[in-house]
């Protein structure tokens, strides 16, 4: 593809985007507790003792993560909105060119251009943008850090970082010490005890507040029933109509935890490995909203470059299909959707236990290693198609 192609097809999305945004208002709802709490930091007010928007949204993340927001604060709305659209997109392109480096490949830039245009209309990167999520920057933390050359100095810290902002990243250190990486496991841990040193140090109050009660309050984050939520608990809780689905999700979310772990440090590839380990930990958060799957990125690229291109299809149509979307989902009926709906309420969920149910049946031969970048015998053929 030549840049007169990509390029226009780039520009043409960005514009598409920026128009849609502009006309449903653009509230980036996520975007405004984020400069919320970099307000409360600042001004030492309560950091989990307000809400925002009309929505009553409150701050749901590490005191780490607030610190981290302080300059959000600083900029008016508008413009905070503008930069987070422009950063959410060079992002993008950011995990793109990552996900080439994992698949050992590279992506020229009319690839690139063409690609982030078309991954723009995924649904959880959509919705990432729309909500001025940071869900692309954490993912791209942990891929850069995974992706790195094995010399490479600090090899985990960027994923101790991710984790002490999100905290699902987290499984990505059992990850690395099941693969004998058990340096690089250990840098990740001390780097999410710093964040949380850290946190504790300048917000004390807030730190005490967050792991010894905000940190368990999951209803705080949203209803776990409501079809937004794309996590087994979310899955369990409406098929079985039950707001509160207990044991009934959390001993399956502990099977598939070990069981996506074992099959992450079993799989052919490390690259496989890693997309294992995220949409594991997808799956038993107990709140994985649908904006989180942005792991479909790397997924998709990993696929197309190993020329599974029907699996590639399949997965794209599931991301952009909005099926979830679809459904009558005001007030409780989330919790009534008839069983032939089902499949439709959680196709991502669904998605990802197909792919454990994959790699389970996969044939394992020798492990590769990550690559740290392609290699310099991978001609201009070999990249993504």
């Amino acid at each position: 593809m030549r840049n007169r192609t990509a390029l226009p097809l780039l520009a043409l999305s960005l514009a598409s985007f920026a128009t849609l945004c502009v006309l449903r208002g653009a509230p980036m709802a996520d975007l405004l507790v984020y400069r919320a709490e970099g307000a409360a930091v600042a001004h030492g007010t309560d950091l989990y003792g307000f809400t925002v928007t009309r929505w009553r949204l409150p701050a749901t993340y590490p005191p780490f993560a607030a610190v981290l927001f302080v300059p959000a604060a600083w900029l008016p709305v508008p413009v905070l909105k503008a930069a987070f659209l422009a950063g959410n997109a060079l992002l993008l392109a950011i995990l793109i060119v990552l996900s080439a480096r994992l698949a050992a490949r590279t992506a020229p830039l009319p690839l690139l251009g063409a690609a982030t245009a078309l991954c723009f209309w995924l649904e959880p990167v959509f919705q990432t943008i729309l909500f001025g999520q940071i869900n692309l920057a954490v993912a791209g933390l942990v891929l850069w850090d995974l992706t790195r050359p094995p010399t490479a100095r600090g090899r985990g810290v960027a994923l101790g970082i991710a984790a002490g902002i999100k905290l699902t990243p987290a499984l990505f250190v059992p990850y690395l010490f099941l693969t004998g990486r058990r340096r690089e496991a250990a840098t990740a841990t001390a780097a999410f005890t710093g964040t949380v040193l850290l946190g504790g140090l300048l917000l004390p109050s807030a730190s005490a507040d967050f792991w010894t009660r905000r940190l368990y309050e999951t209803d705080r984050v949203g209803k776990a029933w409501i079809v937004d939520n794309q996590s087994l608990q979310g899955l369990v809780a409406r098929a079985l109509g039950d707001p509160a689905p207990g044991l009934a999700w959390a001993l399956p979310a502990a099977v598939v935890g070990a069981v996506g772990l074992c099959l992450a440090a079993r799989a052919r590839e490390d690259r496989y490995g890693i997309l294992l380990t995220a949409f594991t930990a997808l799956l038993i958060s107990p709140i994985s909203w649908s904006h989180h799957w942005v792991w479909c990125v790397p997924l998709l690229v990993v696929l197309l470059a190993d020329g599974r291109v029907l699996a590639a299809a399949l997965t794209a149509a599931a991301f952009t299909a909005r099926t979830l979307w679809l459904l009558p989902h005001a007030g409780d009926r989330d919790l009534h959707v008839p069983w032939w709906q089902q499949p439709l309420a959680a196709p991502y969920p669904l998605l990802g236990l197909a792919l454990l149910a994959w790699a389970a049946v996969r044939r394992r031969p020798v492990r590769q290693p990550v690559p740290s970048a392609p290699s310099a015998r991978i001609s201009s053929a070999s990249t993504i198609r």
